[in-house]
């Protein structure tokens, strides 16, 4: 037998320099972050500086979509004449009793059947399927049962942000891990200090997202019932709505763009209100980071 005995290949050593994110974590941070706040503010910018060229050049019709200086120009006159100041109080006087009670009402009802099997047997069948209801299609009924006052449009958006709590807060108490409840059972823990310091805690981060949800769907559903039917023709749905019937499509204009400020403080509210009752949750580092 004839051995033969080749030279071994020389050894390649692979290098890898580390990248400018990982030389300095901090700096990269924060220069991603600056990116991500230049984005959030070019584009929306962009798309203004769009929509007045299109209108001053004539490019769009600007009696049907009036350029955002002429909308600005309006909206700031309403304000400083008061002129616009009584259809949002109107507005929020319905919006903020109402999304109160759901909240409260969905909470509770959540708690409930997420703790106990049989009461969760009991309703969610019935709940699911009103669940699915139109809520709108429920301002009549309210309408009947309360008179035309303001009590319909509080009752339709507390309707509407109940079902949104409810079930955030179900899901969330059903998904905390059984060895939280078998940590608090070693420990001697009673209904009480098991609920206070085990189920809350766990499944309050996931209520606070259910919350913020319906803060924005309970805004929406006051703006569609002022539309429809508003007791006293005030409110910023009344505004939006009997402003499109009149043609006057620059106070319409400025009746949304001061519904969406509304929506994003009232969501904003919630979820500072959500950072400061749950500490102990992982923070939300902005959009496009992982």
């Amino acid at each position: 037998m004839t051995v033969t005995v080749k030279d071994a290949a020389p050894i390649r050593v692979l290098v890898r320099e580390p990248g400018a994110a990982e030389r300095d974590p901090g700096r990269a941070r924060t220069r991603r972050r600056l990116l991500e706040v230049a984005l959030a503010v070019v584009v929306p910018v962009l798309l203004l500086l769009w929509w007045q060229l299109a209108a001053k050049q004539g490019w769009i019709d600007d009696r049907l979509y009036p350029a955002p200086s002429t909308i600005v120009a309006d909206g700031w006159s309403d304000a400083t004449d008061g002129k616009l100041w009584p259809d949002v109080w109107a507005t929020l006087a319905r919006v903020l009793p109402g999304y109160a009670i759901g909240a409260l009402g969905g909470f509770v009802v959540g708690l409930l059947m997420g703790t106990n099997a049989l009461i969760r047997a009991a309703l969610e069948p019935t709940l699911d399927a009103l669940y699915v209801v139109p809520k709108l299609a429920l301002l009549p009924i309210f309408m009947t049962m309360f008179g035309l006052g303001e009590s319909p449009h509080i009752a339709l958006v507390a309707v509407t942000v109940f079902f949104f709590v409810w079930i955030a807060t179900m899901a969330a108490v059903i998904a905390v891990p059984d060895g939280y409840r078998e940590a608090g059972a070693v420990f001697g823990a009673g209904p009480w200090q098991m609920f206070r310091h085990v189920l809350l805690p766990a499944s309050l981060p996931q209520v606070m997202v259910g919350l913020r949800i319906s803060a924005g769907v309970a805004v929406l559903v006051i703006i569609a019932s002022e539309g429809i039917a508003s007791p006293d023709n005030k409110g910023l749905g009344y505004v939006i709505f009997n402003s499109r019937q009149l043609f006057d499509n620059r106070a319409m204009f400025v009746g949304i763009i001061v519904v969406a400020v509304v929506g994003v403080l009232f969501s904003e509210l919630i979820r500072r209100v959500g950072r400061l009752c749950t500490p102990w949750a992982p923070r939300d580092r902005g959009p496009g980071q992982s």
